[in-house]
Formats: C-alpha cells, sequence, structure tokens
C-alpha cells in the first residue's frame, strides 16, 4: 500500500538457499523502489514468473495471483512465528497510529 503501483519486480531463482531477513529481490513503483526480505528461510521451489510480465498483480490480486515465490520451509519454527492476516492487520493499524 505504501508503495503505491508496482511497476517492476525482481524474485528469486528456483534453488537459491535464503535466510531469514535475506534480501531476496527488489520491488519498483511509481512512488518508490525497495528490497524484498525473506520472512523465513528456506530453498525457493517457484518463483511467480507472471510477475514479471504483469508486476501490477502485487496490488491487483496480491492473496491469489500476485504471491512472490514458494520455499521449502528450513524451520517450522520460524514460520510458526509469522503473524496471520488478522494479527497482520492490527500490526499495520498501530503502525500508522504511531506515526
Amino acid at each position: 500500500e505504501q508503495l503505491g503501483d508496482v511497476v517492476f519486480i525482481e524474485l528469486p531463482d528456483e534453488g537459491t538457499e535464503i535466510s531469514k531477513g535475506d534480501s531476496t529481490g527488489a520491488v519498483e513503483s511509481v512512488k518508490a523502489a525497495s528490497d524484498i526480505y525473506a520472512p523465513i528461510s528456506g530453498t525457493v521451489t517457484e518463483k511467480n514468473t507472471k510477475l514479471e510480465e504483469e508486476a501490477g498483480l502485487i496490488n491487483k490480486s496480491p492473496f491469489e495471483k500476485g504471491w512472490l515465490y514458494k520455499l521449502n520451509v528450513k524451520s517450522t519454527e520460524e514460520l510458526e512465528k509469522l503473524l496471520n492476516e488478522e494479527q497482520y492487520e492490527k500490526f499495520k493499524k498501530e503502525e500508522e497510529a504511531s506515526h
């Protein structure tokens, strides 16, 4: 939401090993550019090549067609620490209120 309309996305290739917190690619919008950081560790098993052709899918359909990449998860402990959608929405509201 903060970036606005996404116009370019760079994603890691299949087989890439990533660690939690690693920069795994980049996203550019009409407003700014930003790195994409891995929320958990694992090996990339598939990247969404449709985003390379139509980066705006991440805005239009983030949960269905705009996914970034799939991982073979290294640690279920890291996975269990991720926020669910409700927790994330609460976090966003708290962040917006504090700024």
